[in-house]
């Protein structure tokens, strides 16, 4: 399984130990996991098949979340999801077509365009526009497939209104399980998805599992407060993240 999924020994121990992390950011924050892991997975695979890989344990992680998910979240979620759905097979597409240098730039003014909403003054929870859920959802689909990043547009719509964080994080875990098997879907469609992605993200589903619930269990025990200024943290590191690469 270790030689068919492509990793040495030392590989695998890495990315077993950052997918316990990137779970616990992920049960705490409500997203941040393809972040952290995506760069460790792309030491050993190639971008796309760390993309891919990801998403498939983001499914897994997703389908044991499903009944909070299902308590919690706001229908507006469903609305963003079905634009997902037309966006991230276009999103993939592109970054095939897409020059690296350029793909980096993108990546970054998004990650950054986030960070610098996430810090505006919160606004009231009442529902967003038509047009601003369906610029959430398209711009989510574009970069789960474009960079396997789809937290960028979602975070600010949901952290950014005063709504109880449950609602918030729900809402978000639902598109992220939807724009992730979307993403599989589509790269099996373009013929970039293969069999043993899905069992390189088995085999990392059991350390996701137990990060994910002890972030789960953080999560109820912070306040309102420091959950939003973590998420806003998580957000800075994601533009650093992008920046670095630009950089470089």
């Amino acid at each position: 399984m270790i030689a068919l999924a492509g990793f040495t020994l030392v590989q695998i121990v890495a990315a077993l130990a950052t997918a316990f992390v990137a779970a616990f950011v992920r049960g705490l924050a409500g997203f941040g996991m393809a972040i952290l892991l995506v760069p460790v997975l792309a030491l050993a695979v190639t971008p796309v098949e760390a993309v891919l890989v990801t998403n498939g344990v983001s499914v897994l992680i997703g389908l044991s979340d499903a009944r909070f998910i299902a308590r919690h979240a706001e229908r507006s979620a469903l609305v963003i999801a079905a634009w997902v759905l037309l966006a991230v097979a276009p999103g993939l597409w592109l970054l095939s077509i897409t020059p690296p240098d350029i793909a980096r730039v993108l990546i970054a003014f998004v990650a950054l365009s986030a960070f610098a909403a996430i810090l505006l003054p919160q606004r009231a929870a009442d529902l967003p526009g038509h047009l601003h859920t369906g610029a959430t959802g398209l711009a989510t689909g574009l970069l789960t497939g474009f960079a396997g990043m789809p937290g960028p547009p979602v975070v600010p719509y949901y952290v950014g209104r005063a709504i109880p964080r449950q609602v918030a994080k729900a809402s978000m875990l639902l598109i992220f399980t939807i724009a992730s098997t979307s993403s599989l879907v589509s790269g099996a469609a373009l013929g970039v998805m293969e069999w043993h992605y899905l069992v390189l993200a088995a085999l990392l589903f059991p350390a996701v599992l137990v990060g994910n619930w002890l972030g789960s269990l953080a999560f109820g025990k912070v306040s309102d407060r420091l959950w939003r200024s973590f998420v806003a943290l998580m957000l800075a590191a994601a533009a650093a993240v992008a920046l670095v690469k630009l950089l470089s």
